[in-house]
């Protein structure tokens, strides 16, 4: 998320933007296949994997996409999830008589997205917890499903890689897989990037991006007592707080402001990185095993460096931002008013991306009008390459905090780890230990 009232915004369906306006930006090169619903005449059915909060926005902003989608499934690890979602869209007036659920098309456990996905849907919004990404996406796409997968995309280097074998499979089955990775999609941000791409700033020299923010939500074991929930299922509803679920808030948060790095780079990721971080303020057991800091130093092939932090603690500065630095200027990108800038030398202002772009530009709403649009032209968006490699650069981050370790791309690409629990049922699971690092080993 990009900042506790825009997540708010955005859960509270308070913006939408229409259509039309994002067809044209849709059709992205490459070969045109034939329309698979033309003219917008036939219904899209959609089916939505993970009821909350984050789902729950993405049903909203798929069926706002277009007035001929239908939500007609949901699945969830929990009941209360799953009827909580459903209760708020249809009792959101702007969409919901294209909420047609019927009881039986309600699946509820780890295997709910294997019933959700043999029924006849058309389009899945993937909105678990990101470690089931990869296991969904490639269950997805083998069965033929257009994708929304919201980020990151996996959460350890086995996950990547299924990730991108599965987007290589949509894009030979000519299936659409469009990624959360929401600021790509906002149309101020593509005209600043343009701008950075074009040398408006001259060449790149460094970067900075910073991820700083408050507390999150949480769910304590005193609710876990209360409830009477195992170990598996107080993570899975605490799953912020678990590398194995969420891949720890440098994956799962700052992954928003390290893809806008790569897209500067024109996708171009970094060939090493090494970084520290810890657990210093955040070190209650509610809060699993997770750090509340990082800061990582990227380097890219042509001797590029990023300088990376991201900070989860209570009562201190918070700040969204990323620095572009060029040898003609500078990029300033304030995302917490989704504002790009470009300064001269000297620190003057030469352009904002506020006096181009008019009119909404939601990118929530954007990612799905462009889906759509999309898959009703027939050239369906495949954004498999950039969003699993923006995980990884993620993932690599954390693999040099938890170690200590000076980590290659390589390394990270090909690392073992794997963080799949030993089996997916309610019962007994251990919390890991709080990395260490110098002590914590590379896999």
């Amino acid at each position: 998320m990009v900042g506790e009232k825009k997540a708010r915004t955005r859960r509270e369906f308070l913006r939408a933007t229409a259509l039309g306006a994002a067809a044209a930006a849709a059709l992205r090169p490459g070969e045109e296949t034939p329309a698979v619903h033309v003219a917008g005449s036939d219904i899209l059915r959609v089916g939505l994997i993970g009821c909350g909060g984050r789902g729950t926005g993405a049903a909203y902003n798929c069926l706002r996409a277009d007035p001929h989608t239908r939500l007609v499934a949901m699945a969830d690890l929990f009941r209360d999830r799953l009827d909580g979602s459903l209760q708020t869209l249809r009792n959101t007036e702007a969409i919901a008589k294209q909420v047609t659920v019927p009881p039986e098309h309600c699946f509820v456990g780890f295997d709910a997205y294997k019933q959700l996905l043999s029924t006849e849907v058309d389009i899945v919004l993937l909105c678990t917890p990101p470690h089931f990404r990869p296991l969904h996406l490639q269950a997805a796409v083998e069965a033929g499903k257009h994708v929304f997968a919201e980020k990151p995309v996996a959460v350890d280097a086995p996950g990547v890689r299924k990730v991108l074998a599965a987007c290589e499979l949509a894009r030979q089955k000519r299936l659409a897989v469009v990624s959360g990775l929401c600021w790509r999609y906002h149309r101020g941000m593509r005209e600043t990037m343009k701008r950075v791409h074009d040398g408006s700033i001259g060449e790149i020299v460094t970067m900075q991006c910073t991820y700083n923010v408050g507390y999150l939500w949480v769910r304590t074991l005193a609710e876990k007592q209360k409830h009477g929930w195992s170990d598996m299922e107080w993570q899975c509803r605490n799953w912020l707080y678990f590398t194995w679920l969420s891949g720890d808030h440098i994956v799962e948060q700052h992954i928003h402001s390290l893809d806008k790095m790569a897209w500067a780079m024109q996708n171009q990721y970094p060939v090493r990185c090494w970084g520290m971080g810890g657990r210093q303020v955040r070190v209650e057991p509610d809060f699993g095993h997770i750090f509340d800091h990082h800061a990582v130093v990227y380097e890219f092939a042509n001797g590029v460096r990023l300088y990376s932090f991201c900070r989860q603690q209570k009562d201190t500065f918070a700040n969204i931002s990323d620095q572009i630095f060029g040898t003609q200027g500078t990029c300033d990108i304030q995302a917490s008013r989704g504002e790009g800038i470009l300064l001269s030398r000297r620190g003057e202002r030469k352009w904002s991306s506020r006096q181009d772009i008019r009119g909404p530009d939601d990118m929530y709403q954007n990612e799905h009008d462009e889906l759509l649009a999309s898959i009703r032209s027939g050239r369906p968006i495949n954004d498999g390459d950039w969003m699993a490699k923006s995980t990884l650069m993620a993932i690599m981050g954390r693999m040099a905090t938890y170690t200590g370790k000076l980590i290659t791309w390589e390394m990270a690409f090909n690392s073992k780890e794997d963080l799949t629990p030993p089996k997916y049922e309610f019962g007994p699971l251990p919390v890991p230990p709080v990395a260490k690092p110098g002590l914590t080993p590379f896999v």
